[in-house]
């Protein structure tokens, strides 16, 4: 009787301390207490106005839902900077008299990720994610929301992922 109560208080043990170490986001342990977004600048040839601010605000609203790390102006434990290097839209399949059938629009965002304290984390990387629509839309309104904000989800969970998750 006493090796059953030995065993189940030592797995007992296990698995309260093998849980200290993990959350539902997958980021484990995270040695820093602040984080910093920096604006990312629209350098890409073609200038869709506001973009650059809604990636800013984005990547910041995600680290903030998916971590308890503090938002800071400056002096942060990790820095997120960079800029968008790409915004283009392309034909991608064409109908039987060549006419574009549906066009993707495609943004890149190059990131650099600095960790204060582990620096061997620290990284420069592009990040790009792409969105088709139909030909016949114009690529404005509700269509270019829609379009932003499931590229601007993809790219910035992969900068998370990246980052923090180590996925």
């Amino acid at each position: 009787m006493k090796k059953i109560y030995s065993l189940l208080a030592l797995f007992s043990l296990f698995i309260l301390t093998s849980c200290s170490v993990y959350n539902f986001t997958g980021t484990g342990k995270i040695d820093a207490k602040t984080f910093q977004v920096n604006f990312f600048q629209n350098n890409a040839e073609l200038i869709e106005p506001g973009i650059d601010r809604t990636f800013t605000l984005a990547l910041q609203d995600l680290i903030q839902n998916q971590t308890n790390l503090n938002l800071v102006k400056n002096g942060g434990d990790l820095t997120y900077e960079g800029e968008i290097v790409d915004y283009r839209i392309s034909p991608m399949t064409a109908t039987a008299d060549q006419q574009a059938s549906q066009n993707r629009l495609k943004i890149r965002v190059n990131v650099r990720f600095t960790n204060r304290k582990k620096e061997v984390d620290n990284f420069e990387k592009t990040f790009e994610f792409f969105y088709d629509y139909p030909a016949a839309q114009q690529l404005s309104g509700s269509t270019l929301n829609s379009a932003i904000e499931v590229i601007y989800e993809r790219i910035t969970q992969d900068i998370f992922n990246e980052s923090l998750a180590k996925w």
